[in-house]
């Protein structure tokens, strides 16, 4: 018999929630200036307002993942996504700095758990072979939902303005919903599409995410589990540059125009979904943590040099490049959070996530602190960056050391 093929429409329902999420997130970056004019902020307040998505992020990362763990992947995300999107519709209704503070903010919480239960979706609907290529088609897909993004928000502020543009944004977030409420089950046994051979595939798979060693807090302070957290605060902090800061310092240091600042944000989103889909598609024979050390000390010499560009199609090549090699790191870390997780697969996923999102509160405002501190020298902030993605390929080596790394993606 052969196999139904249920589970790729499951891969369809994540990737449309990977992209959405990234588009709602990502668009404020875009907004900034017409915000700044229109709320009277200036750069260390607009650092603050990117920094709120980033910390309530952080916060309610475990959580929302213990929640997805615990309730099932379909009554969580249906409540999340209806509240995000909710903020990121009231967005447009910000009238100062404190309002779009706790906007933002509130709006961060919701989307705290998306990527924890949606690899917790995958796990239990995917055999382990197509798990690892869904995972990195799924992050090029976020990245790529973040590159549509500015030319996106660009035309919607034009016809409609900032305000009514977030709404419109918002509005996609119930579009999925109703959607995912029609489509999905928990658990494919009780799918009517599904087959006897379907079920043999993914046999094992709802065993994995079945098991539980012990408790979800001894898991998550295991040494591999810790420094799998460490890392991936160390690329999201040189990540979160690409979607709070880069479309200014396009502008300030190199001249472009808001077209102009759309048109090359682009670029390095594009080039990071590359390198998602790259790490997916590696021989299982490379030791994903050879992979990771050599990704996160080119980095770290590309966003040193960014400062030294001598102009702006340059310094996006450097950038566009540093995407490409950081975002190799993603997929390997999420998978191995499937590997280390089981049972517990949202909660760990929550907790490295949560590393990740206290850089996207602490990078953006450090950023702006440095700018302010500087007078507008944006060099201090890149070369923080890179020494943040020295910090990260240390991470590894020690992993690597000590014999936690995962040596080969298990397939």
């Amino acid at each position: 018999m052969t196999p139904t093929r249920v589970r790729r429409q499951v891969v369809g329902i994540a990737l449309a929630l990977a992209i959405l999420a990234y588009v709602q997130r990502v668009a404020i970056s875009q907004a900034a200036g017409p915000i700044s004019t229109d709320l009277g902020l200036d750069k260390a307040q607009m650092g603050m307002v990117f920094g709120a998505f980033g910390l309530s992020y952080a916060l309610f990362e475990i959580p929302m993942g213990l929640s997805g763990d615990r309730l099932g992947v379909k009554k969580i995300l249906t409540r999340l996504v209806l509240a995000w999107s909710f903020f990121t519709a009231l967005t447009g209704a910000a009238w100062s700095l404190a309002s779009m503070w706790v906007i933002r903010f509130l709006f961060g919480a919701g989307e705290a758990g998306c990527f924890p239960n949606l690899t917790r979706m995958l796990s239990q609907w995917l055999p382990r072979p197509e798990r690892v290529k869904a995972q990195a088609l799924m992050w090029a897909c976020t990245r790529w939902g973040g590159a549509v993004t500015p030319p996106l928000v660009l035309l919607a502020i034009n016809v409609v303005g900032w305000r009514w543009a977030f709404v419109m944004f918002g509005l996609l977030g119930v579009a999925w919903v109703l959607w995912f409420r029609r489509s999905f089950t928990e658990n494919p046994a009780n799918h009517p599409g599904v087959n006897e051979a379907e079920l043999a595939l993914l046999a094992e798979s709802q065993a994995l995410v079945g098991q539980s060693h012990g408790s979800w807090l001894a898991l998550l302070l295991r040494p591999q589990a810790l420094l799998l957290c460490v890392q991936y605060f160390c690329w999201s902090y040189v990540w979160y540059f690409f979607v709070t800061w880069m479309p200014t310092f396009l502008g300030e240091v190199h001249g472009q125009s808001a077209a102009g600042m759309a048109g090359l944000s682009v670029l390095p989103l594009l080039m990071g979904g590359l390198g998602s889909l790259t790490a997916g598609l590696l021989p299982l024979a490379i030791p994903r943590h050879t992979v990771a050390i050599i990704c996160f000390i080119s980095v770290a010499i590309l966003m040193a040099l960014v400062p030294f560009a001598p102009n702006v199609w340059v310094a996006i090549g450097l950038l566009a490049l540093t995407a490409f090699l950081g975002d190799m790191l993603v997929p390997i870390s999420w998978n191995q959070c499937v590997e280390l997780g089981q049972g517990y697969t949202a909660t760990m996923g929550a907790a490295m996530n949560m590393f990740a999102n206290f850089s996207g509160f602490l990078a953006p405002v450090v950023g702006g602190m440095l700018l302010k501190a500087s007078g507008n020298d944006w060099a201090p902030m890149l070369w923080l960056m890179s020494g943040v993605a020295g910090l990260g390929a240390m991470s590894w080596i020690i992993m690597g050391a000590a014999g936690t790394a995962p040596a080969v993606a298990k397939g």
